[in-house]
């Protein structure tokens, strides 16, 4: 299996210990990547993806590395400490660049052969609200199993983590792995994306075109009877 994990921080601290063990438990060919040591760039607001396409951005010579190890992964782990209850600005700023992945513009019918984690630790609270804040993008992609994990670590350090809270977070882990395990190589869609793929269906067809989607719809035949996660 390919692991790809995006850390939404440069230091290596709780977070980045909790992903490293499930994709170690997981088992394969792992990537990683650090924000923002290796990208950086905030989003202009340009709006060029979504006139052209992502590789016409004007940061896309620095986001391709992360772009093609993204969709060669079978596993994507994105992971941020919380950071006043969400995640880290660099992980945001990062996940701006790819609105036009989303559901309701150009799905990538790649994300169908996919699983998902959105790990996020805190020594106090805000674990929800920030693994949600990247589980947004990844079930609004359309990956076919997007998993949350949070742990309420109490220590600023991996070292200091309490040995009942390690005990939790290695008994977390073993369980999600098996589970990614058991669910790798099947093809589908989470039902929030497939909700709103729907009703962007209906909206093709009862409002005027909105290009380039429109167009990218049709291409592919999603105004008829095929789906992104039936085409690979």
């Amino acid at each position: 299996m390919k692991i790809t994990i995006i850390h939404g921080q440069s230091h290596e601290g709780s977070t980045c210990m909790v992903a490293r063990e499930l994709a170690d438990k997981v088992g394969g060919e792992i990537r990683e990547f650090f924000l923002p040591r290796d990208f950086s760039m905030p989003c202009l607001g340009c709006y060029t993806c979504f006139k052209t396409d992502l590789t016409h951005c004007p940061h896309y010579k620095e986001l391709k590395p992360l772009v093609e190890a993204i969709l060669e992964a079978d596993l994507l782990i994105l992971e941020s400490p919380v950071y006043v209850y969400h995640a880290t600005g660099q992980m945001m700023s990062f996940l701006d660049h790819f609105g036009t992945w989303w559901v309701v513009h150009r799905p990538l019918a790649e994300m169908s052969r996919k699983q998902a984690v959105a790990i996020s630790t805190a020594a106090g609270g805000g674990m929800k609200s920030t693994a949600r804040d990247m589980a947004d993008s990844l079930e609004m992609w359309g990956i076919r199993k997007v998993y949350r994990l949070g742990f309420g670590v109490q220590a600023l350090k991996p070292d200091e983590i309490p040995q009942r809270i390690l005990k939790s977070i290695h008994r977390k882990t073993d369980r999600l792995a098996k589970r990614i395990r058991a669910n790798d190589g099947k093809r589908g869609c989470n039902g929030r994306a497939k909700t709103w793929f729907t009703l962007m269906r209906f909206a093709h067809k009862h409002f005027p075109p909105m290009e380039p989607d429109y167009s990218y719809w049709e291409k592919r035949g999603w105004h008829g009877g095929n789906r992104p996660w039936r085409s690979v």
